[in-house]
């Protein structure tokens, strides 16, 4: 198989990945209750792992001056992933919480910095700053209700979002890859063959 079949076929399961990825993020916009208790378990059994991996490094760094540093990071991951994972409507309504001041007090930096230093950017910044304020607001005020479609509607907003960009990264370079095997020689003897 030649090189440039090889890049085709790569670019092409990019494409796959990316239109998965696209479904995935719609169908989580459509339930994104489902979307936000399905990103905590994820997120839960991340924090698991995690700490998993950090018992077996730590016990590797027996002796060594970072070993209680690792069990005590170790033994927090484990413990937030079990939290997580029990209390997984409880840990979203937390997040969200956390998500909106973080909106709110980012909105306000913006606001007051593009005010202050009045730059080049002045009106993109004002209107982040604006809109970060709304955000964080419209978050707080329906909170905790917010928190059964604000984290599920981020996620699925990413996926989305990833598996476009990973459809035109794939398009793009499988276009690329035609473009160079066509105007290479021995490559198109090898396709017509």
């Amino acid at each position: 198989m030649s090189e440039g079949k090889k890049l085709r076929r790569g670019f092409g399961w990019l494409t796959v990945l990316g239109a998965v990825l696209v479904v995935g993020g719609i169908v989580g916009l459509v339930y994104t209750g489902v979307a936000t208790l399905t990103s905590m378990l994820l997120f839960g059994w991340l924090l698991l792992v995690g700490g998993l991996v950090g018992v077996l490094q730590a016990v590797q760094s027996r002796g060594s001056n970072f070993f209680w540093l690792g069990v005590v990071v170790a033994a927090l991951n484990l413990a937030a992933g079990i939290v997580v994972i029990r209390h997984p409507e409880s840990t979203a309504e937390a997040l969200t919480m956390f998500a909106a001041l973080l909106f709110l007090t980012g909105g306000v930096f913006r606001l007051v910095g593009s005010v202050v230093v009045r730059g080049p950017q002045f009106g993109w910044t004002l209107v982040q700053g604006a809109f970060g304020v709304l955000l964080g607001l419209f978050v707080l005020f329906d909170w905790p209700h917010s928190s059964l479609y604000v984290l599920g509607c981020f996620f699925s907003l990413a996926l989305l979002f990833d598996g476009l960009g990973l459809i035109a990264i794939g398009m793009g370079g499988r276009q690329m890859v035609n473009m160079v095997s066509a105007a290479t020689p021995g490559d198109q003897e090898e396709t017509h063959n």
